[in-house]
């Protein structure tokens, strides 16, 4: 199904001729760092006078343009834009398939080329992001969440790499280095995806393996242990899982995020490999976008609160299927922390559920709103319609738009004739205004009690109060009442006690992401972090180290609040920014200006 809401971030013209199936040819060369080959169309005529095909692309070299015969078609590519790119105009007649020959740029920005110093295995990798809008800079391609395609491609690396989509995927290296791949099911652009490296798999299941480098493959399989129960969970809440396989592919620490959920190969950052399976949530996550955003994708990215909402609504579920209900309790109070933050330090409007991105890169918009207040206003609907009466909606709402594309103005309709109607609920009931057309959380937004973080919360004031360090009661934390701790403390807490909660706990030196961004962002907020020689060298060590843009995000606007801060993080960044991803090097450009 294609969506005829209009994108303002494609220059394609799918209500016109729309590509249906994508082939692709590619040769991968790590030495001049592009990809180059064709890009095969097939097209179908929506509109009976459409004889030209529009497509999006980024700084391409478009060497020809052929139809099925052979023959050269007239083409011309329009006026580049920083964030659009340029539209590829195609005369293609009645004609239903194209075929493009081109070569990426290298500066292709969904294109992250790391050297071998930049891997565990010593070997240079490749990998793709494409979301939001970055499928252009790689494929020629109607590069809008509301357009879907199925495709295959036939792709050629070095020998000794082994290549993966998302998509059908080999467990071993091809003797020549050639690949193919298929992907039966239609999916949009951004969830196009590929990846070369030194990689090996390890099975999880029946359905589900992992690949990674090779020393890091066997820790990732320990640590992704519970994924086929997880699966399991996700199918008695809200139906079958349609990709066939769930694999996962743990990536080199410049990965900008912390998973991606491209189909059948979810993209993962190796730092939810905290050896203790304590950040495997993340899991849940990109487990859960098999429905929400893969199986029903947002309309246009001012809908994401449709793809990201949702999927923090139903990884949550998962996590209480697998870990309980108090265990998810605090998960959904972090998320509320996260979300505060971020009414915070938004702008208002960036606070809506339904966003205005239309001038706007996609990129540039809110991190956590989408995420976290979207989630928060479905449990709201839960609490007011039941459970069960919320989990069958919703199992039917991914049955009935299964493949398809989703705007917000749709989905609220179909949500009022489908599920609040029938529960005798109103949007006044529900504040729906508020939520999706108004700034910040209304005021009847759902609340989470916590025995766990309140047992927290009493050791925090406790050691505010003077209390010993060393006399708090710890047995027995995980992860998420550590960083809760962290966060309960004041930045007015004190140098020495600072001083020594660090050399008690070792939040300087942790393995965990979540634990070591919360202590940094408090060491700098503080100031601590200038009159600890130690600290200071732990921080410039997780930037230049982490490539995750949440994480590295978050520490860089600390420091970007005064002005010897964001003299020290320039400093750091001069040296780590080579090492990031084309999605993080735009975040930092923007705090640092």
């Amino acid at each position: 199904m294609t969506t005829s809401i209009t994108d303002p971030h494609s220059r394609s013209r799918p209500n016109e001729v729309v590509v249906r199936h994508l082939g692709l040819d590619l040769d991968v060369d790590f030495a001049t760092r592009t990809v180059s080959g064709s890009a095969t169309l097939d097209l179908e005529h929506l509109a009976a006078d459409a004889t030209r095909l529009v497509l999006d692309t980024w700084q391409l070299d478009i060497a020809s343009v052929k139809g099925a015969d052979g023959a050269d078609l007239p083409f011309e590519l329009g006026t580049p834009d920083p964030v659009l790119g340029s539209a590829l105009t195609i005369e293609v007649g009645a004609a239903d398939r194209v075929v493009v020959h081109y070569a990426t740029s290298p500066e292709a920005r969904a294109m992250q080329w790391l050297e071998p110093q930049q891997t565990a295995s010593g070997k240079p990798f490749l990998f793709t992001q494409a979301q939001p809008i970055l499928a252009r800079t790689w494929i020629p391609c109607q590069d809008s969440p509301g357009v879907r395609t199925t495709y295959d491609a036939t792709v050629r690396v070095p020998a000794d790499l082994l290549a993966l989509m998302s998509a059908e995927n080999p467990v071993e290296r091809s003797a020549d280095g050639s690949y193919r791949f298929s992907m039966p099911q239609p999916v949009p652009s951004y969830l196009v995806a590929l990846a070369v490296g030194d990689l090996e798999f390890r099975p999880l299941g029946d359905r589900s393996g992992v690949y990674a480098e090779p020393s890091v493959v066997d820790g990732a399989a320990w640590e992704f242990a519970d994924t086929e129960p997880m699966i399991a969970a996700a199918e008695r809440l809200y139906g079958p899982y349609r990709w066939g396989r769930y694999d996962i592919l743990v990536l080199p620490p410049s990965f900008p995020y912390g998973g991606m959920e491209n189909p059948r190969l979810t993209f993962a950052t190796p730092t939810i490999l905290a050896g203790d399976r304590s950040l495997v949530t993340l899991i849940a996550h990109e487990l859960a976008h098999s429905w929400s955003g893969n199986l029903v994708t947002n309309a246009t990215w001012n809908d994401i609160w449709l793809n990201e909402g949702f999927t923090v609504y139903f990884e949550t579920r998962i996590d209480e299927e697998m870990y309980g209900e108090a265990y998810t309790h605090m998960l959904l109070r972090l998320g509320r922390q996260d979300l505060d933050r971020a009414v915070a330090d938004e702008v208002p409007r960036d606070t809506w559920l339904e966003l205005d991105m239309s001038s706007r890169d996609p990129d540039d918009g809110p991190t956590k709103i989408p995420y976290e207040k979207g989630s928060l206003f479905l449990r709201l609907i839960e609490a007011k319609v039941g459970r069960e009466r919320f989990d069958a909606f919703l199992r039917a709402y991914f049955d009935r738009f299964a493949f398809g594309s989703m705007d917000t103005a749709t989905f609220l309709a179909y949500l009022s004739s489908e599920l609040l109607d029938p529960a005798g609920v109103t949007f006044d009931d529900l504040q729906l205004e508020a939520w999706v057309h108004g700034p910040g959380v209304p005021s009847n937004a759902p609340e989470f009690a916590s025995d766990a973080f309140d047992r927290v919360d009493a050791q925090a004031a406790a050691l505010v109060a003077g209390g010993d360090v060393a006399a708090l009661d710890t047995d027995g934390w995980v992860s998420q009442q550590w960083v809760h701790f962290v966060r309960a403390l004041p930045e007015s807490v004190g140098f020495p006690t600072l001083a020594a909660v660090d050399a008690q706990f070792g939040f300087s030196t942790s393995g965990n992401i979540e634990i070591a961004t919360a202590w940094l962002e408090l060491a700098v907020a503080s100031g601590y972090v200038n009159a600890s020689p130690a600290v200071d060298r732990a921080l410039a060590d997780f930037l230049t180290r982490h490539g995750r843009a949440l994480y590295i995000r978050r520490v860089y606007e600390r420091l970007a609040a005064t002005e010897q801060g964001r003299q020290r993080a320039r400093e750091i960044y001069a040296t780590a920014r080579a090492s990031y991803h084309p999605v993080s090097q735009g975040v930092i450009d923007r705090i640092l200006g």
